[in-house]
């Protein structure tokens, strides 16, 4: 059986100019990186057209059996132009910090991928160490205002800007700066965050254009001065240089599906730690491109979705028209109680007990006003009365199920679930947010604990607490809030599989995201640079003197 990658290298695509004439993205407007990837320039998507419709991918609660939702939307939208519709997809960037610590790859996988998959998955364009260096260069900033007698009068110990990097190490979570005397700088505890959790990255990601960018980075707090009050890049004179990094960075990157579906790529925010969506600047061109734009949202929809729901689509007024919800036979067992070395035995009972992870999550999506399509994304070691386990378990909860097996047929596996998804987008739009933007933020805390975690409330600590009075003092009462937790679990203890009752989450911290425009509010002990596992995948990816990669997949 061939790798991701080895299906991948024997891809033979189509030149990104011809990729581009499928959507009438003018040659003025593309900027080729190679053959096979282009950035487009926004410009591209000034047109009168009416804009798509738009699929939300969304999933289960994970577990380390996986559950597939890049597959998914890939294959998604390689069956629904095998129906002939006019369709593009829209997707993150990966990171490489998940890519050499525990996927190996994030471009889907099978014959659902979105190639030149060993660049999407390295250095691609580059738009994550223009993101790295932006935020490093107002890190930089910081140091050098206060060795060159600090004006501002910022307070070196209440300076919230950390340092990134796009890989995990844990050993940088928390530093000592300045040290080796006097010309080195002022001595100061700092830290290192990993790039998808840099406010630069969500800002990026939620910015119209590039003015609205520049204006964004203007606003990032950076810390606090001595009289308490709020500094910012603007007042460092940081925020022109920053967007002069990311001027290209800001442009959406076209590539394709093995199968030559147009596909965007762009942006990387963490769905458990950021908002967890790609960029606004992509969907939107996708969406004045296409007539039907599949994207996906991190994790699962406690996470991902619903910040998909409350951030992205509040900030960009997108309003989508249906949500799939991918399912795997394997994590269902896994969350029915089965272990993760007993996963390969038929356990339909296991299945039926998972099946309430499942319900909540298409609950969640019934919250905002959407129904669900579930897609079982099927392995091979999937038994037949395992599936029917689930359809009739889908069946009792009143929602629409299908069989998905693009990983091992691309397009065609997918006819079944791109034909549900079809005659829901013939129904009207029902969405709505999930809160109004006029509540506090506790009690939007509150409000999302409860409705899409299941949780009886939440318990906010008094140092957090006193955070978010502050910012509803500032004016900032009115952003939405953008909740970090573990996405192992509904609640914010990893180990709670399935689908926990009686449990309130617990808010340790909470943090202003101005740049970006929301509220960041720390769950459980959930870490903002991860570490590497035990034995992290970078040992076994190499490559030849040839050139071949191995291993990432």
């Amino acid at each position: 059986m061939l790798t991701d990658v080895e299906i991948a290298q024997k891809a033979r695509p189509i030149p990104i100019h011809e990729v581009a004439e499928k959507l009438g993205i003018a040659d003025e407007h593309l900027e080729r990186y190679g053959h096979t990837k282009a950035k487009v320039a926004l410009e591209a998507a000034n047109n009168q057209r009416e804009p798509g419709k738009l699929v939300l991918v969304t999933a289960i609660t994970p577990t380390p059996a996986g559950e597939g939702k890049t597959t998914t939307s890939v294959g998604l939208g390689d069956a629904l132009a095998k129906l002939g519709v006019n369709v593009g997809i829209a997707l993150r960037e990966p990171s490489l910090g998940p890519c050499f610590g525990v996927k190996g790859g994030a471009a889907g996988g099978g014959y659902a991928q979105v190639i030149p998959m060993e660049d999407i998955n390295l250095h691609f364009t580059g738009d994550f160490h223009a993101i790295t260096t932006a935020h490093n260069l107002l890190a930089a900033m910081i140091d050098n205002h206060l060795h060159h007698g600090n004006h501002l009068h910022i307070d070196p110990f209440r300076i919230s800007w950390t340092r990134v990097m796009d890989m995990n190490d844990r050993a940088l979570r928390s530093i000592v700066v300045g040290l080796g005397g006097q010309n080195n700088g002022v001595p100061r505890e700092a830290g290192f965050d990993i790039t998808p959790a840099s406010e630069v990255m969500a800002t990026l990601c939620l910015a119209a254009d590039l003015q609205d960018l520049r204006a964004r980075l203007g606003r990032i707090i950076i810390g606090r001065n001595q009289n308490g009050h709020v500094v910012t890049a603007e007042q460092l004179g940081a925020a022109g240089a920053m967007a002069v990094l990311l001027k290209d960075a800001i442009k959406p990157n076209l590539v394709q599906t093995l199968e030559g579906t147009p596909a965007f790529i762009h942006g990387g925010p963490f769905g458990n730690i950021a908002h967890g969506c790609n960029s606004i600047t992509a969907t939107k061109m996708a969406l004045n491109l296409c007539d039907v734009v599949v994207t996906e949202a991190g994790f699962g929809s406690d996470l991902g979705a619903e910040k998909f729901f409350d951030i992205k689509c509040r900030v960009a007024k997108l309003k989508p028209d249906a949500v799939v919800v991918v399912a795997t036979i394997r994590a269902l067992k896994m969350h029915g109680g089965v272990a993760h070395a007993d996963l390969l035995t038929s356990d339909s009972k296991a299945v039926i007990r998972g099946l309430a992870n499942l319900k909540k999550h298409c609950e969640n999506v019934r919250c905002v006003g959407l129904e669900p399509v579930v897609a079982i994304n099927r392995f091979p070691s999937d038994t037949d009365e395992e599936v029917r386990a689930v359809k009739s378990g889908c069946k009792k909860m009143g929602v629409a199920v299908a069989l998905s097996e693009v990983w091992e047929k691309g397009g065609e596996g997918g006819i079944e679930l791109a034909t549900l998804v079809m005659e829901q987008l013939q129904q009207p739009s029902q969405f709505h947010h999930s809160y109004s933007e006029h509540l506090g933020l506790e009690e939007k805390i509150e409000s999302i604990a409860m409705n899409f975690y299941g949780a009886e409330g939440a318990v906010v600590h008094p140092s957090a607490r006193k955070k978010l009075r502050e910012m509803e003092q500032s004016g900032f009462g009115n952003l939405p809030v953008c909740i970090a937790k573990t996405q192992y679990s509904l609640s914010d203890n990893a180990k709670l599989t399935n689908r926990p009752s009686g449990f309130k989450i617990t808010i340790r911290d909470a943090k202003l995201c101005a740049g970006a425009g929301f509220v960041v509010v720390y769950a459980g002990d959930i870490m903002t640079m991860p570490g590497l596992p035990t034995i992290p995948s970078a040992e076994k990816i190499d490559i030849d003197g040839q050139g071949i990669i191995t291993g990432l997949s």
